[in-house]
Formats: C-alpha cells, structure tokens, sequence
C-alpha cells in the first residue's frame, strides 16, 4: 500500500462536500508530475485530503476506490483521474504550519513542493499526521 495526499480549496471541493458525495473522482488534474502521482495510485492507498487556499490544513483520511482512468473532464487522453472514498475526518485538523513546525517532517512534499496537487507520502510522514490529528 502507498500513501498520498490530495488538495481541493474547500470552496470548490471541500470534505464535507465530498462526505456527503459518499466518492468522487479525482479530476481536473492539469500538472505532469501530479498526474504521474494519479497513475501511481493503487486501489487501496490511503489518502490525506487537504484544505489547500486559505485553509491550508489536513482535515481527512480518503481511500483509493478505482485506480487511474481516463479524466472525464478533457477529450485529451494525456490526462486522468482516480476515483476516492472518504475514509474518515481527521478529529483535529493538521496545518500546514503545524506539519511545517515538526522537524521529521521537513522533506514531506507537502513542505518542499507546495504547488503539487496531488503527492506521495510516506507511511511515517502518514502516520505522523494521522497522530497529530488525533
């Protein structure tokens, strides 16, 4: 199993909207490196969901429910998406100063690459955030 992380501006998609929604499709993906992040995902993986914008925190845990397709939303077949389930909410909320402020985490690609939108994480770096939003 692997872990990523996922980022919606909660005004556009947040975790509420996609509880209620109960899956989604992970679409709109238009950056190389966060498609190849798609491709990578396995049904299964976990997934951090994040409230990027002004919110700028981890509020849940996702789950992989279909692996990497065609994205609905462009006839361009360079492009994919992934389908996710809402696992849980996170009990506290992570911010990113907060995951910023704990030195283990300090090559997390949430800290280095701040503009990806969807990124690997490691099962330490998950389970650490997981702990804090505890």
């Amino acid at each position: 199993m692997n872990y990523w992380l996922v980022k919606s501006e909660p005004d556009v998609y947040s975790w509420d909207t996609f509880v209620k929604d109960k899956k989604t499709f992970w679409d709109g993906v238009r950056n190389y490196e966060a498609r190849n992040n798609l491709r990578e995902m396995g049904k299964g993986d976990e997934v951090l969901y994040y409230h990027s914008g002004k919110e700028k925190q981890v509020v849940g845990i996702a789950i992989v429910v279909k692996t990497s397709y065609q994205d609905p939303s462009t006839d361009d077949d360079r492009w994919v998406c992934v389908d996710l389930k809402p696992l849980k909410p996170l009990t506290k909320s992570v911010t990113l100063a907060a995951v910023k402020g704990t030195p283990s985490m300090a090559d997390m690609g949430l800290v280095r690459k701040g503009r990806i939108s969807v990124i690997p994480v490691t099962k330490k770096e998950f389970d650490t955030i997981v702990k804090m939003g505890k």
